[in-house]
């Protein structure tokens, strides 16, 4: 799916894919798989995710091991932290005992309450203990627009050198997304544990996207569900995104 389906995104193609090949075909995984994916919004990174699910869950999003947080719907009102932190912990924990092959998506981290997000730390590495369960067969993917703004800025340097997307380094992409969502007191990942610790296995920048990326995702897209391939829906999504 990943591989004939995502344009436009050579880092996430390279990456994403190799991650989850390696991950899945470990007997017992040291740590769970953690991916972190950020960028502007139109990017793909819900797009990418949901196709990720689709592939590993027969069910889909609909799958009850796949289990999805919205900062807005599950954790909207600042002073209600503590709690969240407590159900946060007992959520994580009670549907990994259920199945350890779950998956975990944390979706708007730029919105996320800063400290929240480091109770399950204990989760993410490789000396917890779930009883009854494998936990460290689990994937957490965290979804976010922080970092977005340097990955556009280093897109742009590269474009202006007539450079192509293919020519971006990821290590120069990592170390400048780490530095902005771990600085940045309105993230998630705000002075986070989770990054201080090397929790996270792979970050993962989503290129700004050219108009006709855009509408090669959105055909792919309904030929992937089996709807008619109109121009006016394709037309309508490609003029509702911003571009560089």
């Amino acid at each position: 799916d990943l591989a004939m389906n995502l344009v436009g995104q050579p880092l996430v193609k390279q990456q994403v894919m190799k991650a989850v090949r390696e991950f899945l075909e470990q007997q017992n995984p040291t740590k769970p798989l953690v991916l972190s994916f950020h960028g502007t919004t139109g990017t793909g990174k819900t797009y990418v995710s949901s196709m990720l699910i689709r592939h590993l869950f027969r069910d889909g999003l609909r799958s009850p091991f796949v289990h999805q947080f919205s900062p807005l719907a599950h954790f909207p009102h600042h002073e209600q932290l503590e709690q969240y932190k407590e159900n946060l912990k007992h959520w994580i924990q009670g549907n990994l005992t259920t199945c350890g092959r779950s998956a975990f998506l944390f979706d708007e981290m730029d919105k996320m309450h800063p400290g929240l997000i480091d109770v399950i730390m204990p989760f993410l590495g490789p000396s917890w203990v779930v009883y009854g369960t494998n936990y460290r067969k689990a994937i957490f993917i965290f979804i976010s627009n922080a970092g977005g703004e340097q990955i556009k800025k280093m897109t742009l340097d590269l474009w202006h050198a007539h450079k192509d997307r293919e020519e971006i380094s990821l290590q120069d992409m990592e170390s400048a997304i780490s530095k902005a969502v771990f600085e940045n007191p309105q993230s998630g990942f705000w002075k986070s544990g989770i990054i201080n610790e090397h929790l996270i296995d792979f970050v993962v920048p989503f290129l700004p996207l050219k108009r006709h990326h855009v509408k090669q995702c959105v055909t792919n897209e309904l030929l992937q569900q089996g709807l008619e391939v109109r121009q006016d829906v394709i037309q309508g999504v490609a003029d509702s995104i911003p571009y560089l």
